[in-house]
C-alpha cells in the first residue's frame, strides 16, 4: 500500500527546509555551490531539465520544463541570502527552518529561497493535477542577487541558444496597506563602489595629527562633497538625465497605499525623511535615484588613539530609467577630482546593471496584475517602479522580454535582520499566483 500523498503546505516546508539548511551567506564561494546543487536537486526533484551554468563565482542553475503550448514563463530567482549575523539574536538557529504561529523563520524565507521554494510547489502541484504544465517555465537562479550580478550577463550569453523565455517574473518589492502584493513594471539599477584613501602603510600617532594628513578625514571630507545634509546628491551631472514619472505613472502611484505605520513601528524609526507620507513617499522611494552610504572602515581598526594608515568607504546607487552605472562611475570619478580629491581612489566593486523598465501598461503586466485576483480577490496594484534592484534589464534589453516583480515582503520580513520571517500564507498564496500567471500566459 502506497504511502498517502503529503499536503501542498508540507511538501513545500520540505522543499524550504531543504534549501534554508544550506548556508548561501554572499562572500562565501564554496557554500554558494553547494547551494546551486541544492537547488538543481530541487528542480530536478520535479521533473526540470537542469544545468548548472558555471562562471567566476557562484554557479547560475537553469532549469526548464515544457508545457502543453509552446510559449515560456521565465522565472528569475537568486539563492545568496544575507549573513545571518550573530546567532545569539535569532530566536533557533537561523539555517533551520522554524515554524510558529503560521509563520516560517530561517535565514532566505522571504529573500530568496522562499520565493523560489513557493514557485516549485506551484509547479508541482500543477504537474501532480494536470500532468503537464499549461506553458513552459524556465528558472534561472544565480548566486550573487544580493551582491550585483557580477557573473550574470556572461552566463546569459554564454548559453544564451538554450534559454528559452518570452516573459520575466521575478519576486521581489512590497505589499500595499491591505497586506496585498504590489506589480512592478520597473526596478531599478545598481551600481556599487568602494572609496580609497591612504597616507603610508602603517599608522601614525595621533600627536602628529598637526603635520601629518589623516586618510579617515580626507575620506569624511570627500563623502560630504557626495551628498549632503538636505540628502541631495552633489555629483555633478547625476539628475541630468534623469526625466519624472509620467502623468499616467504619477496617477498609478498616487493609488499606492503602503502601511506607513507597520513599517515605522517594525523598523523602530519615529518618521521617515522630511516627514514624508503617502503620495510623497511613495514616488519618492520609486523614481528617486540613490546613494547610500553602506560602510567606512579604517586600517587598523580599533580604539587606540592614532593616525589610521587607510580609510575605506562603501557607496551604494540605485539607478532609475536614463542612468548607467558606466556613466555614474566616470561622473563621480570627475567630481571628486574636481574639488580636490583627486588622491581618493574609487573602485567599481563586481557587477551592478542599469534600470529595467517595461511599460506599465503593457499586456504581460496587466496579464500578471489580473492574476491576483483569483487569490486576492481584486488586480494586484501596478506600480511603475519601486525601492528595488534587481538584474532584469539583462532580460528586458538582451533578451527582449517583458518583466514583472511581485511583491512578497512586509514590513516585519526583517531580510537583511535576525528571525528573517514570512507567513505560511502568504507563501503559500504566492504559488497560487504562479499558477494562475501560467495558466493566463498559456491563453
Amino acid at each position: 500500500m502506497s504511502a498517502p500523498s503529503q499536503p501542498p503546505t508540507e511538501k513545500l516546508n520540505l522543499c524550504l527546509s531543504a534549501l534554508c539548511a544550506q548556508p548561501t551567506g554572499t562572500g562565501h564561494p564554496s557554500d554558494l555551490r553547494s547551494g546551486a546543487e541544492a537547488v538543481a536537486a530541487q528542480l530536478r526533484g520535479i521533473g526540470m531539465h537542469v544545468r548548472i551554468l558555471p562562471t567566476a563565482g557562484a554557479p547560475v542553475v537553469l532549469g526548464h520544463i515544457a508545457g502543453r503550448v509552446d510559449r515560456t514563463l521565465l522565472l528569475y530567482h537568486h539563492y545568496d541570502t544575507a549573513s545571518p549575523g550573530p546567532w545569539r539574536e535569532w530566536s533557533h538557529e537561523p539555517l533551520l527552518l522554524a515554524e510558529r504561529s503560521g509563520m516560517f523563520y530561517a535565514r532566505g524565507v522571504v529573500s530568496g529561497k522562499g520565493p523560489l521554494a513557493a514557485h516549485i510547489q506551484a509547479i508541482r502541484s500543477i504537474l501532480q493535477t494536470e500532468g503537464t504544465l499549461p506553458c513552459g517555465v524556465t528558472i534561472i537562479a544565480e548566486g550573487h542577487g544580493m551582491s550585483g550580478s557580477p557573473h550574470l550577463a556572461d552566463a546569459l550569453s554564454a548559453y544564451a541558444d538554450i534559454i528559452r523565455a518570452d516573459a520575466c517574473l521575478a519576486s521581489q518589492g512590497e505589499r500595499d496597506i491591505h497586506g496585498r502584493p504590489l506589480c512592478y513594471s520597473g526596478t531599478k539599477g545598481h551600481l556599487q563602489v568602494r572609496l580609497h584613501a591612504r597616507n603610508g602603510t602603517y599608522p601614525l600617532p595621533a600627536s602628529l595629527a598637526p603635520s601629518v594628513r589623516n586618510p579617515l578625514w580626507r575620506l569624511t571630507w570627500a563623502l560630504t562633497c557626495i551628498k549632503g545634509d538636505d540628502e541631495d546628491i552633489k555629483i555633478e551631472g547625476f539628475y541630468d538625465s534623469v526625466e519624472g514619472p509620467t502623468r499616467a505613472e504619477n496617477d498609478l502611484l498616487r493609488q499606492i497605499e503602503i502601511d506607513e505605520a507597520a513599517r515605522l513601528r517594525a523598523w523602530q524609526r519615529k518618521d521617515f525623511l522630511f516627514g514624508m507620507s503617502g503620495h510623497a513617499l511613495v514616488r519618492a522611494e520609486g523614481t528617486l535615484p540613490t546613494c547610500n552610504l553602506s560602510a567606512i572602515t579604517c586600517d587598523p581598526a580599533g580604539d587606540a588613539a592614532r593616525i589610521p594608515a587607510s580609510a575605506e568607504a562603501t557607496l551604494d546607487f540605485q539607478l532609475v530609467p536614463n542612468q548607467q552605472p558606466d556613466a555614474t562611475l566616470a561622473q563621480l570619478q570627475a567630481h571628486l577630482a574636481e574639488r580636490g580629491f583627486a588622491d581618493i581612489a574609487v573602485e567599481r566593486l563586481p557587477g551592478g546593471y542599469p534600470p529595467a523598465n517595461t511599460a506599465h501598461d503593457a499586456p504581460f503586466i496587466g496579464l500578471v496584475a489580473a492574476a491576483g485576483t483569483a487569490v486576492y480577490g481584486v488586480p494586484l496594484s501596478t506600480v511603475p517602479a519601486g525601492p528595488i534592484a534587481l538584474p532584469l534589464q539583462l532580460f528586458v534589453g538582451c533578451l527582449g522580454l517583458s518583466a514583472a516583480t511581485v511583491g512578497l515582503t512586509r514590513p516585519d520580513s526583517a531580510i537583511h535582520g535576525p528571525d528573517e520571517r514570512i507567513s505560511i500564507d502568504d507563501l503559500s498564496h504566492h504559488a497560487q499566483l504562479l499558477s494562475e500567471i501560467l495558466t493566463a500566459f498559456a491563453g
